[in-house]
């Protein structure tokens, strides 16, 4: 006899992500700024090079990342990072923290299921700028959870590379869901509605 088993937050946050209508209109701008980085699981972090050749030039660099854990109204909003010292564009971060951060729907089913090209503004994407720092002890918690909950694996990696838990402290949200443009949300119409 098959027996229906529950669905696991993952399955369950697929199924509203690939349901026809389940991303937010594009008049609601910063709930899309939430709904797109609570579905993302990594993104595009661009710093200024502090590295030699490179010194002063952008430089973009995937990072996973979470803002809480998988499923809906979970999300906190802020994109945490885990991070080490080894890695070259946390090197950059030292000198300079200011960065930007690029996540998008093409790494979801959606805008494969609905044919749309990763650069097509129906498959949205949202830019940040502000800073990339470390999340003091109080955060530290909650910033485990929102990543080991998405990204197991990283509860393994190796412990002498130092890890710590950083955050993107937001500045400014570019919004591009639709034709006609960017949109631009504050971090209080951001932080104000649910993903």
């Amino acid at each position: 006899m098959f027996r229906f088993q529950p669905l696991g937050a993952v399955a369950v946050l697929l199924l509203l992500l690939t349901a026809d209508g389940a991303i937010p209109p594009p008049e609601d701008a910063a709930r899309m700024a939430r709904f797109v980085l609570h579905t993302c699981d990594w993104g595009a972090l661009a710093t200024l090079s502090a590295q030699e050749g490179l010194h002063g030039y952008p430089f973009a660099n995937i990072f996973s990342l979470s803002d809480g854990p998988p499923g809906p109204f979970s999300g906190s909003g802020v994109p945490y990072f885990y991070l080490t010292d080894m890695e070259i564009s946390v090197q950059d971060l030292e000198i300079n923290s200011n960065a930007s951060l690029t996540v998008s729907l093409a790494q979801t089913p959606y805008c494969k299921k609905h044919r749309y090209d990763p650069q097509n503004p129906l498959c949205a994407h949202i830019i940040f700028s502000g800073s990339v720092v470390k999340v003091n002890d109080s955060e530290t918690g909650l910033a485990k959870k929102a990543l080991f909950s998405r990204h197991p694996e990283m509860e393994s990696w190796p412990k002498d590379h130092n890890w710590f838990f950083a955050k993107f402290n937001i500045t400014c949200i570019w919004v591009l869901d639709y034709f006609g443009g960017l949109k631009i949300v504050t971090p209080e119409e951001y932080y104000s509605v649910k993903p």
